[in-house]
Parts: C-alpha cells; structure tokens; sequence
C-alpha cells in the first residue's frame, strides 16, 4: 500500500486484524506509534477489537501482535466475540441449511439402503412434524387442539392437546408397526379389530398422568424405526395388508395415509400455537390426493349399502367404463382423476362423464380429513348434482380420528 507521502508500508497484516480507522489526524498519528508496555498493550486489547483505539494506538497494539503470540490470541477471541454482538447479524441457522447439506451428502455417497419412494412422503411428514415439537416450549405441549372429522354425515369434534395428539399418532401408526411385527405401543395382546378412534381411547387411558412431551420420543423412535425396517425389507412387505379395523390397506397405501395423517395433524398443532406450516411437496400432496381418489368408488359403494346414498343407476360388468365423475384438483400435486359412480369394479372414463369438481389441492385434503363439510368444500360443480352430492360425502366419510 502506497502511503500519502509516496512511502511504502510493508506492514503484514493478520487476517483478523482489522483495518484501521481514518480521520483527519491520521496521517500524523501514524508518523510514529507511540511506546506502550506490555500490561498498557494488553489492556487495550478490548478496545482494539472494539475499534475504539485511535489510529496511534491501534497501530501500536497491531505492531505488538506480531511479536507477541498470547496476546495475539487473546485479539482473536475478542474479536471473535464481538462480531456476536452486531445486530443486523442473525444468529438463527439458515432455514435451507439442513437440506443442502443432505443434498450434498447424499449427492457424494448415495444411501446404500434407500427409502422406497413410496414411503418417503411418510419419511419427510414425521420428519417435518418433528422439527415443530422440537421448536416448541414446555408449557406448548399442553395447548388445546380442537380435532375433527366427519362421521354419520356430521362433523365430529374432540378436545385435546398437543402431547394428545401426538399420543394419537403414536397410537395410530402402532397399526403399522405390528403390521411388520414390530412392538405395538398397545401392547401385544390389543385386538387387532380396534379402529383407530378405539386405539387412541384406550392408549389415553393407558397413561398414569396427563399425555406431556415425553411421548415424542417413543413416537419418533417408532417412526425411525417403520422407516428402517420397510427400507431393508423393500418390496417384500410393499403389499402387506393393514387393518384398520374396518377397512385394510396395502402397507404402501397406509404408510401414505399415515404421512396424510401426520401432515394434517402437524398443521392442527401448529395452528394451536401459532407456528407457520406449509403443506406437504406437489408430488407428495399428489399422492395423498391419488389415494384418496382411488378409495372414492368403494367409499360411494360403502354409503350405498348403508343407506346413506341412492342405488346405482346402471350395473357395470367389473373392469367396464361406466358412469363416472370428473375431479379436478388444482395447484400443488392437483391433477384428474374420473371416480366411477355405480360400482367400485366399474372403471371411471372421460367419455362416461355426468358430473364435475373442481377443487383445490389442500382443500380437497381438508375435506377428506373431514376437517371441512361437503357444503363448504366445492369451488366449482357442473352436471349430475346427486353424482356431485354423493362423492363430495364419500370424500369426507374417509376420514377418521
């Protein structure tokens, strides 16, 4: 560096060793530092590492951290220290960090035992709702939440709170898990023709005080543990039927509606105590939907057999088009899909189409869940209105505690 008297400075200067600041006198301080003592030097080191030295100063200081290795290291850590103490730095983790990292990881070793896709959407709820219980405070895990679903063509709705419910998925996902074999949280001897509302009844009164956030960690365990055991056993167990109670799933499509589950009950929390959720990612949430979607003809067949919707109005050979409705779900993970009316064998066709829907992606999820009506929920309906009726409370009649 030039100085402004046309002399060379060959000072070597430290990384860490902060420009000097420049006022008016500078260029006469600079002349000559002055003479300090050691105990003098070390004592302005906090100064220095303020920047509140003068120019005379900080240039005597900075000639004696090159001679000098203690205090050398002692200029280091304070400096350290004070670039915490500036405001306009945010000490909060970059939000994206976590999953740039695992991009980076898995980018340069794959995993050698993958996760089948079709239980990563399970993978990355349990993932996600983790990460709210872990930002909440103590007193959080009691806050209430209100549950509902639909049940008997009426909304139903249950008190709980946030340790409740995640006792509930706990509960729940132990359907999975002794699907597999695996320890049921119930225990060995619970029927394995109780419904998941009966589940989480008698998991509730199993506990000797009120549910607390203890149970995260035997929920998130037995998560980790589903995720393991299906990532070894990969399509093997792909097929395995879950029971329900009333009603089985191939494991694939229950690991699929437990992340469902998981989602909207993460969004239940995070509205309890006001934290920010989004939904799941468009191909995930287009899963969910798919689902869905495929358990309509049998849902519409269900109501009919128990009177809750008309008799068929044409009967279809099992694997012919027949009368059909067109369900349109927009935005993230949206798509079509053509429901068949009058038989759950009859396969739905564009060209046997009476009616439309046309619904948002999340609130299509929210009708299934039962967390909306029938009334509340179409955005757009044409055609056959018993057709729209009789899917749109099809739809709801899915959902569960």
């Amino acid at each position: 560096m030039t100085a402004a008297n046309g002399e060379g400075d060959d000072l070597a200067r430290a990384p860490w060793i902060p420009a000097p600041r420049e006022s008016a006198d500078d260029h006469a301080e600079l002349a000559e530092p002055p003479v300090l003592s050691h105990t003098v030097l070390k004592s302005l080191l906090g100064a220095w590492a303020l920047s509140a030295c003068s120019a005379a100063e900080t240039r005597a200081v900075e000639d004696h951290l090159t001679a000098c290795a203690p205090c050398a290291d002692e200029a280091l850590r304070l400096r350290d220290a004070v670039t915490l103490l500036h405001e306009d730095r945010d000490l909060d983790l970059d939000p994206l960090l976590r999953s740039r990292v695992l991009e980076n990881c898995l980018g340069r070793r794959p995993a050698r035992i993958p996760v089948p896709a079709w239980a990563t959407p399970y993978d990355a709820e349990t993932a996600r709702l983790d990460a709210l219980l872990r930002d909440i405070g103590e007193s959080e895990w009691h806050a209430p939440v209100r549950l509902k679903w639909y049940e008997d063509d009426r909304q139903v709705r249950r008190k709980a709170t946030v340790a409740g419910v995640i006792g509930h998925l706990l509960a729940v996902d132990g359907l999975v898990s002794g699907a597999l074999g695996l320890t049921d949280p119930l225990g060995a001897d619970v029927s394995p023709e109780l419904t998941p509302t009966e589940r989480t009844e008698a998991f509730w009164e199993s506990l000797d005080r009120p549910p607390n956030r203890s149970l995260r960690g035997p929920w998130r365990d037995q998560s980790h543990t589903l995720i393991r055991t299906v990532s070894f056993a990969g399509r093997e167990v792909a097929d395995l039927t879950v029971t329900y109670g009333d009603f089985a799933l191939p494991l694939k499509d229950a690991l699929l509606e437990r992340a469902f589950e998981c989602w909207l009950h993460a969004d239940d929390i995070a509205n309890a105590v006001a934290y920010p959720y989004e939904p799941p990612s468009g191909p995930h949430l287009h899963g969910m939907i798919d689902l869905a979607a495929r358990l309509l003809p049998a849902a519409v067949a269900h109501r009919r057999r128990t009177g809750r919707a008309a008799a068929p109005r044409h009967l279809v050979t099992a694997g012919a088009p027949g009368r059909s409705l067109h369900l349109e779900v927009e935005g993230a993970g949206g798509g079509h899909w053509y429901i068949a009316l009058d038989s759950p064998a009859a396969l739905g066709s564009p060209d046997h189409t009476v009616a439309q829907v046309a619904l948002d992606g999340v609130e299509f999820c929210q009708l299934v869940a039962g967390h909306i009506t029938p009334e509340e929920a179409a955005a757009g309906q044409t055609g056959d209105r018993q057709a729209i009726q009789e899917v749109l409370a099809a739809a709801a009649s899915l959902s569960h505690l």
